[in-house]
């Protein structure tokens, strides 16, 4: 049977229509909020019913709708947002399309109450599926637009069987309006679900204030975890928020991207993060940041999807790279006690306000009902020069093999004996005590705990070492070459053909990393040199690792772009050993090194390697205060 082409009714239209823009009540939400804020909203109350699939509510302050625009309104491809083709080359709204009221009021009972006077005379329109024929009556509405969608996906069943629970369609919800909240500081949100207050967000102009918000939406962990990045450069701007990498979370559930105020997901800005985190990660982890890129409207394209959440830049590669280097450079510079001292201060309030704790007016380390004893004169480490003097030269090597104490025996003790700190009325205010404090012990070979002014630190010994040798290898192999040592008695290394073919091809490779080899049979090696910050390595269990490396990495392109991951191999070989008893000044020059080296709180494998324990933690374990 020979089918005739028919143009499709109105109704079939914009049903088909609001399949791409309205998937679920999330969907309604998000196009509803992002009208009010392009009508320059600076309020928003949004009341929920059943989760959102038998009411939903919108309200704002912004300019209204002309009540000769109100049914109009609810026409596909009607917007005030765009007039020729040529604005579409630099959109500056969250909307453009036109078809959001429609497709909504194809799909549910809607009514539109807009004024544009503060003398509370406004107008209505109300359409229902079907037809969408509007309705227009006089109503009382102050200034703004309220939109109330009942009943979402009435007229078609098939799309209503789709939808989940209430309470997963509420925290779809609830996600959709947090994730707008964070890239509007300046609008005041207030969300209601089934009668009760679920989230009241107040409007923020300053940092502490947006900080504030951040830390409702993301957590206070986040922001005590958070470095704050801001970033100019050929036209582009970069700012916000990023963890630490210590505070990488399983599942990519805290990831905040923006360009110009839109939301967005794409894949060149996911693969610069990825590679700017690409050092610091542990294998299977996820970043958390909050950012915002500002660039110019023409250079980006946000006409690509229908749910408008991807984006196409003009020059991609100039966008990937500033975003790699800033990042890179932000978590490069970090350092330990350079954290923001802001966020905690909105943390703080944050606290105050949802109720997560209550203040009691005692600080740590102190009794109920005891005098206050200023930070002055409570036991301190002392200031810089004493602890220079008690400790000696701070910078004593500490690499195994280079005047290392004995390794820890079955029968030695587990915490090494050092020297008492300097206490008493000598004790400074702290102002020398450096961010990670000053080692006290050794425990079990394999941390070295200090004392800094807000507690105390634990170290992991092996993993801070790492992460020093691999900063440093990394800075002498892209000056030209890492420096050599050669062997008094060259080692002879049995390797299999295909690993002693594979040094003949990449002889220069090995040259650049510090190693001098020379092919003695088909399946032997002698290794004659060794790079000099690895001496007292195992030679030949460190060779075969980096020939491993090697072998893996294929051809010489992809070699060059993975020697990072090499030198990683080399600087685990080069780290001081657990269960190597360090003495208090190896274990302090340690500590030093940490605070110059980019990236220390992480290894080569992106696993912390120090963490603080506060003074008031430590007196809740004994319910100091209570």
């Amino acid at each position: 049977m020979h089918e005739r082409i028919q143009q499709l009714s109105p109704r079939l239209a914009n049903q088909i229509a609001a399949g791409e823009v309205v998937e679920r009540p999330a969907s309604v939400i998000k196009e509803l909020l992002e009208n009010s804020l392009d009508a320059g909203a600076t309020r928003l109350d949004v009341d929920i019913e059943k989760g959102g699939i038998k009411r939903m509510k919108v309200r704002d302050n912004g300019k209204g709708i002309d009540q000769d625009d109100l049914a109009l309104a609810l026409a596909r491809h009607a917007t005030s947002k765009i007039h020729a083709l040529e604005d579409l080359d630099a959109v500056a709204t969250l909307g453009f399309r036109g078809e959001a009221l429609a497709s909504i009021s194809s799909v549910a009972r809607l009514t539109l109450t807009s004024s544009r006077n503060e003398h509370g005379k406004g107008w209505q329109v109300s359409a229902e599926g079907r037809e969408m024929r509007a309705q227009l009556t006089p109503a009382a509405h102050p200034r703004g637009t309220t939109v109330d969608a009942r009943d979402l996906f009435f007229n078609t069943p098939p799309r209503r069987k789709f939808l989940r629970t209430e309470k997963t369609e509420f925290n779809r919800i609830d996600e959709t309006i947090k994730r707008l909240a964070l890239s509007r500081f300046d609008v005041s949100i207030s969300l209601r679900h089934n009668g009760k207050g679920v989230l009241s967000l107040r409007a923020g102009s300053n940092r502490v204030e947006m900080e504030r918000r951040v830390a409702q939406i993301c957590g206070s962990a986040f922001m005590h975890n958070a470095l704050h990045i801001e970033v100019e450069r050929s036209g582009l701007r970069l700012w916000g928020w990023v963890a630490e990498p210590a505070f990488s979370r399983s599942q990519a559930d805290l990831q905040f991207f923006y360009v110009n105020g839109r939301a967005i997901r794409d894949k060149v800005v996911s693969h610069a993060v990825r590679r700017a985190f690409a050092d610091v990660l542990h294998h299977g982890r996820h970043p958390a940041f909050v950012l915002y890129l500002e660039l110019d409207p023409a250079s980006v394209d946000v006409n690509v999807h229908p749910t408008k959440h991807e984006v196409r830049f003009r020059d991609s590669r100039l966008v990937h790279d500033f975003l790699f280097g800033s990042l890179h450079r932000a978590l490069a510079d970090a350092r330990p006690g350079q954290r923001e001292k802001a966020a905690e201060g909105a943390v703080t309030e944050v606290a105050e306000t949802v109720g997560m704790g209550k203040a009691t007016g005692i600080r740590g380390g102190e009794f109920a009902g005891q005098q206050k004893m200023p930070l002055s004169n409570r036991p301190s480490p002392g200031n810089l020069q004493q602890q220079i003097h008690a400790y000696g030269t701070l910078h004593q090597p500490y690499q195994e093999g280079a005047g290392v104490a004995e390794p820890l025996t079955e029968g030695s003790a587990g915490v090494a004996a050092v020297a008492p700190l300097p206490m008493g009325g000598e004790a400074a205010s702290g102002e020398g005590v450096p961010p990670l404090g000053f080692a006290i012990a050794q425990l079990h070979g394999i941390y070295i705990l200090a004392q800094n002014e807000q507690g105390m630190i634990i170290v992991d010994m092996h993993a801070a070492h790492e992460r020093i040798v691999y900063e440093q290898m990394k800075v002498a192999h892209a000056a030209g070459g890492i420096q050599a040592q050669p062997l008094l008695v060259p080692v002879s290394l049995v390797v299999s053909q295909g690993e002693a073919d594979c040094f003949e091809e990449r002889s220069e490779v090995f040259t650049s990393l510090g190693f001098l080899l020379q092919r003695a049979g088909p399946e032997t090696l002698l290794v004659r040199q060794v790079p000099t910050m690895l001496h007292g390595a195992e030679v030949e269990q460190l060779v075969r690792d980096v020939l491993s490396d090697l072998l893996g990495q294929g051809d010489s392109e992809r070699i060059g772009e993975r020697i990072n991951e090499i030198l990683g191999t080399m600087a685990c070989h080069g780290s001081v050993r657990a269960n190597r008893r360090l003495t208090v000044p190896e274990m302090n020059a340690l500590l030093r090194d940490m605070e110059h080296t980019e990236r220390s709180g992480q290894c080569n494998h992106g696993r912390p390697t120090w963490t603080q324990v506060k003074l008031a933690e430590m007196d809740k374990w004994f319910m100091r205060g209570q």
